[in-house]
């Protein structure tokens, strides 16, 4: 499985990016997704995730402002991102988890594969 995500840049604060991200293979149906970022000199924190069955979690600092979203006919994850804030400064990530279960989805060592970021900048 190899992941491609894009749609990453500089945006001003209180704008809006939406990011994809392309999965290849098959494994993409049926496992949970996720983004991640990690901001400079901090871990990977998780953003948001979706699992086979359409359940979706977001962290409590982007609740409200981003939407995770799959669409399986094109094996491709997506993230919007609204209202954001320098705080929002990242790489954001893009994970496929076949073994994610609901008390795992924001621990990254669930995520069995993974994408090379992009990169989100807010100025203020």
């Amino acid at each position: 499985v190899q992941l491609q995500a894009s749609g990453g840049g500089l945006v001003q604060a209180g704008g809006s990016l939406k990011l994809s991200c392309a999965a290849s293979g098959r494994t993409f149906r049926n496992v949970a997704a996720a983004w991640f970022r990690q901001a400079p000199g901090m871990g990977r924190s998780f953003v948001a995730g979706i699992n086979r069955s359409g359940g979706i979690n977001y962290a409590d600092s982007v609740k409200g402002r981003v939407t995770i979203s799959r669409d399986n006919a094109r094996t491709t994850l997506y993230l919007q991102t609204n209202s954001l804030r320098p705080e929002d400064t990242a790489v954001y990530y893009c994970a496929l988890g076949p073994s994610v279960i609901a008390s795992n989805v924001a621990n990254p060592t669930a995520y069995a594969y993974w994408g090379q970021g992009t990169l989100v900048t807010v100025s203020s």
